[in-house]
């Protein structure tokens, strides 16, 4: 006995009348036409759920992208914040050594260098390091000194002799090299 696949016509046998044969067919017509449609509804449902999948993943990275403008918008706004606020005291010093008016010399001298103490640990706190290469020990690097004058002398070659203004860097970056003098090849 051989089994029939629902997918296609019954064997036509000599017994079966015409419209039986046309009801069978449109049995499996219908049949198949309700499979189509039902295939089609769950096709569009896993096509809604999808679309609607997408739309909120959108609107995810949207809000996350806006976000991060405005983090990186404060960041920027604020970012000499913390800076200029170690820097204040060092202002209130230079205003309370202008208001002595009788101060002398050997005074102007020491409040200058107690305001340059501040402004230096301001600096430092605030990761400004200087570039102060060593003069005779230190080789010359393009990266954090500017070579004003090659001069003769009993260095090494490409070696600092003097240093004529200090340099300072951030985070490893350069801001103002440091203006040096370097030994001329013998």
């Amino acid at each position: 006995m051989s089994e029939t696949n629902p997918n296609q016509n019954p064997p036509i046998t000599e017994s079966q009348s015409t419209e039986e044969m046309v009801a069978a067919q449109a049995a499996n017509e219908g049949d198949a036409l309700s499979r189509a449609q039902a295939d089609l509804a769950e096709l569009q449902a896993k096509s809604a759920e999808l679309a609607d999948q997408y739309l909120r993943a959108k609107a995810e990275a949207d809000n996350a992208r806006r976000r991060a403008e405005d983090e990186i918008s404060k960041a920027r706004k604020f970012a000499v914040e913390a800076f200029a606020e170690s820097l204040l005291p060092v202002a209130d010093s230079l205003e309370a050594g202008l208001i002595i008016k009788d101060a002398t010399h050997e005074q102007l001298r020491e409040g200058a260098q107690a305001t340059l103490r501040q402004l230096l640990a301001a600096l430092e706190r605030n990761k400004v390091i200087p570039i102060n290469p060593q003069p005779g020990t230190t080789k010359f690097d393009p990266h954090q000194h500017q070579a004003i004058s090659v001069v003769p002398s009993e260095f090494e070659a490409n070696t600092v002799v003097t240093v004529l203004q200090k340099g300072y860097a951030i985070a490893d970056r350069v801001l103002r090299p440091a203006l040096v003098s370097v030994a001329a090849a013998k």
